[in-house]
């Protein structure tokens, strides 16, 4: 199989020459506009307003005598395990102090996060048009949980998207906090929803975990049609990049390795879990992204939906073996 890596070697290569050549470069500036698409006029029409209830403000601006009310008005943040007396001493918790600060200094207003949540949920509700719009609360979570999203609820925890290089990241692995933006935002509620949307599959196979990700990501996509798709991946610019420049040798080690119909579980911690980077077992590994089995999937249904006639709900409930029969792929 060695012969399928002479591409991965060579990008290796052009990685470190971009700066003399500037092929990388031409190529970043391709995949970073790949989603600036002009919007469906439908979509745009659509009549979405979301005003989001800064509880994250209301709590750090409440007295002791104040939380009585506070937790009458929002019980459903107010966990029943912990006390009166716990909430009271958080009020002045130096660390809950400090993530408050912090947050309203990057936060002065949601203008943009309110902006990017209409948007997404315009495209929301023309494919999916009983999905009501929830009410968005801000919090702070203590960087814990990004965002919660339930029927008619979304939760923010803001302090998770001070930006990749804030001091309160600095304990936290690289390849998660790179991610901790605000740019992030609208791509984490899509990610929410499309979790939601899309059922597990019921074959073990490293190829069904493939496309079980890639109905996500391409959905994501869609929901998402004015964000660059390296955000909608999560991924950097040059990252994204990587992933298109040698996705013809991903696919030829995963076939040739006997990987497609593999339930070997450690397929899924080197290819589809959060990771710092991809596991080939090459010693170069840890200059590839990681998740790219998920690439992958997103492909294979990207070229199921390109081949067929067929909507993107349906497509939603389509198994693993229909969708990969039937999308032809040939990368």
């Amino acid at each position: 199989m060695n012969f399928i890596f002479l591409r991965l070697r060579s990008l290796k290569i052009q990685i470190h020459m971009k700066k003399i050549l500037g092929m990388m470069l031409i190529l970043v500036a391709f995949v970073a506009c790949k989603n600036d698409t002009q919007l469906n006029p439908d979509i745009a029409a659509m009549s979405v307003d979301i005003k989001i209830d800064r509880f994250d403000r209301l709590f750090a601006n409440t007295t002791p005598a104040e939380l009585p009310d506070l937790k009458s008005k929002y019980p459903y943040l107010f966990s029943k395990q912990y006390s009166d007396d716990f909430w009271v001493e958080k009020l002045s918790d130096t660390l809950q102090k400090e993530l408050e600060t912090e947050v309203d200094v990057a936060f002065k207003d949601t203008d943009q996060i309110e902006e990017d949540l209409e948007l997404l949920y315009k495209h929301i509700q023309y494919y999916f048009p009983k999905t009501p719009v929830p009410k968005v609360i801000t919090i702070i979570t203590e960087v814990r949980n990004k965002v919660v999203l339930a029927d008619t609820l979304l939760l923010i925890g803001l302090d998770n998207y001070l930006g990749e290089d804030h001091y309160f990241y600095d304990g936290v692995q690289k390849y998660k906090s790179k991610n901790f933006r605000k740019e992030q935002i609208d791509v984490d509620v899509a990610s929410a929803f499309a979790k939601a949307k899309v059922s597990r599959p019921q074959m073990a196979t490293f190829l069904a975990q493939m496309i079980y990700e890639g109905k996500q990501l391409y959905l994501m996509e869609t929901l998402l049609s004015q964000k660059p798709i390296h955000e909608v991946f999560s991924y950097t610019a040059d990252e994204y990049a990587f992933a298109e420049e040698n996705e013809v040798s991903m696919w030829e080690y995963f076939v040739s390795s006997k990987s497609l119909y593999s339930t070997d579980k450690k397929l899924l911690s080197r290819f589809i879990d959060p990771a710092p980077f991809s596991k080939f077992q090459l010693a170069f590994d840890n200059e590839t992204p990681g998740r790219l089995g998920r690439y992958i999937g997103y492909k294979i249904v990207a070229s199921y939906m390109n081949k067929n006639e067929i909507s993107l709900q349906n497509m939603l409930l389509q198994d693993a073996e229909t969708i990969f029969n039937n999308a032809k792929y040939k990368p």
